[in-house]
């Protein structure tokens, strides 16, 4: 039974990637991108693994799951690998984001020109609040949020992003399913539930932060000007 080569019977397959592995492959990806940047024909496991704080054994292995094992003594060739993460990462092509919410946060991400440098082009902002609808952010109009389905056929937009307060994040995630999204990434400081086929991302600042601070606090620092603990 064919359960992780590239095509199986004639037929292509996803490959299965452990999870884990899924979320270092944007940092090899950011590594190979310097790299070949700085005209770097090929890497080792080892510099690969310096290059972005792992070890040479877990590179091996999490690129052995793209299909890539390298060459011995030479490493491996930087545009092939690069070419093999961003396949694996579904970046051969561009994939439009529409962000819900335009408030400070909103803002802040639709003006943000590296998603976009990344293969993420923000092409749609949106509010429900008829009072932002017609205001500009950057090259954008804010429209409003019934709008949704006929902008994502438009735009053949791929991935939502909730930037709106907990107390309206379910339904700006039920908007975005509704219009057929089936990837969102909630900047909302509360769990959003979604049907099972709708991938979910959660990037919670405070709770960063206050990981942060446990920390800062085991490490039993002072402030500056204050005494030493």
């Amino acid at each position: 039974m064919c359960t992780s080569s590239v095509r199986c019977g004639g037929m292509s397959r996803p490959r299965r990637i452990p999870h884990a592995t899924v979320a270092r492959l944007p940092e090899y990806l950011r590594i190979l991108v310097e790299l070949a940047h700085s005209q770097h024909d090929t890497v080792s496991s080892g510099r690969l693994a310096d290059l972005g704080g792992f070890n040479a054994a877990k590179v091996r292995k999490d690129l052995s799951y793209l299909g890539s094992y390298g060459t011995r003594g030479v490493g491996y060739d930087v545009l092939g690998l690069l070419d093999e993460v961003r396949e694996a990462l579904g970046l051969t092509a561009a994939r439009g984001v529409v962000v819900v919410g335009a408030g400070n946060l909103g803002r802040a991400l639709a003006n943000y020109s590296g998603f976009e440098e990344r293969g993420f082009p923000v092409l749609a902002l949106v509010d429900a609040d008829v009072d932002k609808v017609g205001t500009r952010v950057g090259q954008l109009e804010v429209r409003h949020a019934d709008e949704l389905p006929a902008l994502v056929i438009e735009l053949g937009l791929r991935i939502g992003v909730i930037a709106v307060p907990s107390a309206t994040a379910q339904d700006a995630a039920d908007r975005l399913v509704s219009a057929g999204l089936k990837a969102l990434l909630n900047f909302a400081p509360s769990h959003v539930s979604a049907p099972p086929k709708v991938a979910m991302r959660r990037v919670d600042l405070a709770r960063e932060l206050q990981v942060l601070s446990f920390y800062e606090h085991q490490l039993g620092t002072s402030a500056p000007g204050e005494p030493a603990r």
